[in-house]
């Protein structure tokens, strides 16, 4: 009877296949998918990175900035003149970021310049001292390669001229998204939870959750911040270093920027000190921002990251790695929040049932970005 032959092979069959192997080479053929639509994805947002890049810097400030927005709506603020208002209060920010470092350097680039020689000297000298003496040779083949330095600076003028226009086309590209991400925020959101293929409660979760992820991410990632900052500009403070105020400016906006940005503020702050003060203490601030973005920090995020993304230091760690090396600075800034996001939207699906994907419409959480 048809009930006894069920999962046996049929008469005549030449190759009888197990059926695990078969639900193996089904799966298999799934991953081969799915690895060709994350490089699908790799390639498409490398190609089209210009447009990409501040359409997702304006989700990310819209995320972040965008219940300030809200709130300023409940007053009676109309919401394009509170997006308005929001996105002038970053914009004088930045602005004023980029004031204090920039006049900072320029009002001390004269002796600055002349103490960074005199420890380039001292640190040359401690080379000698090892035994490694390539001056002469140095010197030689600098004078040979004068001819291709003059061709890399007149090429790298041109690069430079051509890197500021697409500097500016991103910054004006990312104000006015930013601008309509803040002003349409709940029409957005109200748009995305109906097309996103789910049912819309469900939806409304992801969203909601994603937006919270990047929000809480970035307030610790604020807090670890603001403490390298005090550290790194107390310790050049007390060793007298100028600018101190700047390189704790400087460490603290970077710090926004994982890991690449601690090494940025460590060669700036290192300069800065190898050019005021002289070796030692430029090694000696060095030791302090070292200790202050590796152990000090590590003792710190785990407490803050716990509080704000219910992650464990080791998986923001493994995955903000992981992604950066597949999507360069988007993976190193996202992967964190939205593996966050992720776990919460799980959970919370989880506790609303088995039967149902979603909750109920009168459960049904709050606006996402901004609402």
């Amino acid at each position: 009877m048809a009930s006894d032959q069920v999962g046996t092979p049929e008469r005549g069959s030449i190759f009888n296949v197990p059926i695990w192997l078969r639900d193996l080479g089904f799966a298999s053929w799934l991953l081969v998918g799915f690895v060709l639509i994350i490089f699908g994805t790799i390639w498409l947002l490398a190609e089209t990175s210009t447009i990409v890049m501040p359409v997702i810097l304006a989700g990310v400030l819209g995320a972040v900035a965008g219940p300030i927005v809200g709130r300023l709506e409940r007053r009676r603020v109309p919401r394009a003149a509170g997006a308005g208002l929001v996105l002038l209060g970053l914009a004088v920010t930045a602005a004023l970021v980029f004031f204090l470092v920039i006049h900072g350097i320029t009002a001390n680039s004269g002796d600055i310049s002349t103490k960074a020689s005199q420890g380039l000297d001292e640190v040359e000298s401690w080379v000698k001292d090892l035994g490694v003496d390539d001056t002469k040779d140095a010197k030689d083949a600098l004078k040979n390669d004068l001819p291709q330095i003059r061709d890399t600076l007149v090429n790298g003028l041109a690069a430079g001229v051509s890197g500021l226009a697409n500097l500016a086309f991103f910054l004006a590209f990312a104000i006015l998204s930013t601008f309509f991400v803040l002003k349409d925020a709940p029409v957005m959101g109200r748009f995305v939870n109906r097309h996103m293929g789910v049912p819309e409660a469900v939806a409304s979760i992801v969203t909601s959750e994603v937006a919270t992820a990047l929000r809480n991410y970035f307030t610790g990632v604020t807090i670890i911040a603001a403490f390298n900052a005090g550290v790194v500009g107390a310790g050049a403070l007390i060793l007298g270093v100028p600018l101190a105020g700047t390189i704790a400016v400087v460490t603290f906006v970077t710090a926004y920027i994982p890991y690449i940005g601690a090494w940025a503020a460590g060669i700036f702050a290192f300069v800065i000190a190898l050019g005021s003060q002289g070796a030692s203490d430029a090694f000696i601030l060095a030791l302090i921002i070292f200790l202050a973005n590796g152990a000090l920090q590590n003792i710190l995020q785990p407490f803050v990251f716990g509080a704000t993304l219910n992650l464990n230091p080791l998986v923001v760690l493994v995955v903000t790695i992981g992604a950066g090396s597949l999507f360069g600075m988007i993976g190193l800034t996202l992967a964190a929040p939205l593996t966050s996001a992720a776990v919460h939207i799980s959970n919370r699906l989880r506790e609303g049932g088995s039967e149902s994907p979603g909750i109920a419409p009168s459960d049904r959480p709050p606006e996402p970005v901004g609402a």
